[in-house]
């Protein structure tokens, strides 16, 4: 019985995770600006490389304070270790849903106050406010964050 070896790409195998869609790219595209424009106490980072206690992850969107983050020339970051408010994961067709437990689990523990797990396939989004306390939303749903006090009409996202 012959098993199939997967080559992983650079980007694969730098990021830990798989390559991702057009639909992931879209997503991604249209929670940034509908998020950073409206909530302007948050600077929304897109694959930013963390330093966490557990082994270092990118999160395809990271919320940060904005009075936390400053721009110093000469002092860039390549692994930032200062935890986001919030984690956002957008699951490509490769992933499964078990990947995204671990890292749930890793992120709540290292200290974010809130994690979203968004389901491109099924419109969906998974909000979660502790490592098994979530709510789910679709893409009819306005997605409320209670820690963050953000809301989006999911309809803008998933266009």
């Amino acid at each position: 019985m012959s098993e199939a070896i997967a080559i992983l790409s650079e980007y694969e195998l730098e990021r830990g995770k798989p390559m991702p869609s057009k639909n992931h790219a879209m997503v991604q595209a249209n929670l940034l600006l509908t998020i950073q424009p409206r909530y302007l106490q948050y600077r929304v980072l897109p694959e930013l490389s963390l330093d966490l206690p557990v082994r270092d992850r990118v999160p395809d969107l990271a919320i940060y304070d904005k009075r936390q983050l400053s721009f110093t020339p000469g002092a860039d970051e390549i692994k930032v270790s200062e935890i986001p408010l919030c984690m956002i994961e957008i699951m490509s067709p490769t992933q499964n849903f078990s990947e995204f437990h671990h890292k749930r689990r890793e992120y709540f523990k290292a200290g974010t106050k809130s994690y979203w797990l968004i389901l491109p396939d099924l419109l969906t989004v998974y909000v979660y406010h502790e490592p098994e306390d979530y709510e789910i939303f679709t893409r009819k749903d306005k997605l409320v964050d209670r820690q963050l006090g953000i809301e989006i009409d999911l309809g803008e996202i998933f266009r």
